[in-house]
């Protein structure tokens, strides 16, 4: 309930603000609520968004019940996308039987990896996995441009962006990509919801997820308790690498079938923001994550409907939404204690 009341009290003071920069709240919410509804491609769109936001808020929430900070899935999913579009325009010939598996299981697998260089230096040297992490995205970003301008760049595009992959890389028989025609949305989103499902029987139903949770409240009491609390730190931030690198999926696999430099809407970034939102519950990442998809959509065409505000404004709601979520989350209800009564303080005696 404090969630709740949390985000509807930041929305209302997203409201005020657009009204106090001259906007008007009625225009405001209608054009987001368009953006976002208004049509099938939009409804798509936006889903397109929240099942991009649903993988890094995963993979930030998984590493947070470790008791760590992964900042760096925007870093590991970039290495899942251009691995994919490496693989789709390079080795065009894998697209038949079970060698399509290439393009599914070896982007996740280097994604997993580059989480896992900040797990070892984490856990082997003493690094701090927040540094680590968003060093990592920096070199990602740069393997990445040196992949798509100098192997793989499209000859007949001028904008920085890799061939598209080969057609037999597609999800086949996509109904959710037929269904909400010409929108990027597929058949990921379905992958995604049951992540978030699978990641909440683990956590609470599992003794491995009991061990990931006693690592992240006191490291050195599950260490005393027999924990191996060194493996389970390698272990979930190579895992929150691998939950990133699903967007290539969505990305790649699903809907653009090229990699483009740029094409990332600050997709691990928001991913922080959609964990802490559901407070590291994966079921509830639903949710947090459709939220954020809808202010992603919606903030589209501010700078076309409105007159005061831009598309710009979307970061800052995603601040205040936050703030006001956390800010709710730490209020105290103390109930009043009565004075106990003359004939229980004799009992007592």
């Amino acid at each position: 309930m404090k969630s709740l009341a949390g985000l509807l009290f930041g929305i209302l003071i997203c409201i005020l603000l657009a009204n106090f920069a001259g906007e008007s709240a009625i225009n405001f919410i209608r054009t987001i609520g368009l953006s976002a509804f208004g049509s099938k491609y939009d409804l798509g769109l936006t889903l397109f968004y929240t099942t991009a936001f649903i993988f890094t808020g995963l993979s930030v929430c998984w590493s947070f019940h470790a008791g760590l900070f992964n900042i760096g899935a925007e870093g590991q999913l970039t290495i899942a996308c251009i691995t994919a579009a490496y693989i789709g325009t390079m080795m065009p010939g894998l697209g038949s039987g079970t060698s399509m598996l290439f393009i599914f299981i070896i982007p996740l697998l280097l994604a997993a990896v580059w989480g896992g260089i900040a797990g070892w230096l984490k856990v082997k040297k003493g690094s701090h996995e927040v540094i680590i992490t968003m060093m990592l995205n920096f070199i990602a970003a740069a393997i990445a441009n040196w992949i798509t301008l100098e192997k793989i760049k499209n000859p007949d595009s001028q904008n920085p962006e890799s061939r598209p992959i080969s057609d037999a890389f597609y999800f086949s028989n996509d109904f959710i990509q037929n269904y909400f025609t010409d929108s990027p949305v597929n058949f990921s989103i379905l992958i995604a919801v049951v992540l978030c499902f699978l990641l909440y029987y683990i956590l609470n139903y599992t003794t491995y997820g009991f061990k990931l949770k006693a690592t992240g409240k006191n490291a050195k009491t599950a260490q005393w308790s027999g924990i191996l609390t060194q493996r389970i730190q390698l272990q979930a931030l190579t895992f929150s690498g691998l939950l990133a690198g699903f967007v290539a999926w969505n990305e790649i696999v699903g809907s653009i079938h090229k990699f483009r430099l740029g094409f990332s809407a600050d997709y691990g970034f928001v991913g922080i923001a959609v964990a802490l939102l559901s407070r590291n519950n994966p079921i509830l990442i639903l949710p947090s994550a459709f939220l954020f998809g809808v202010l992603q959509k919606g903030a589209s065409d501010l700078d076309i409907e409105t007159e005061f505000i831009t598309r710009d404004f979307a970061r800052i709601m995603e601040a205040i939404i936050i703030l006001s979520v956390i800010g709710f989350s730490m209020i105290k209800f103390n109930k009043k204690k009565s004075l106990p009564k003359s004939s229980e303080i004799k009992n007592d005696l």
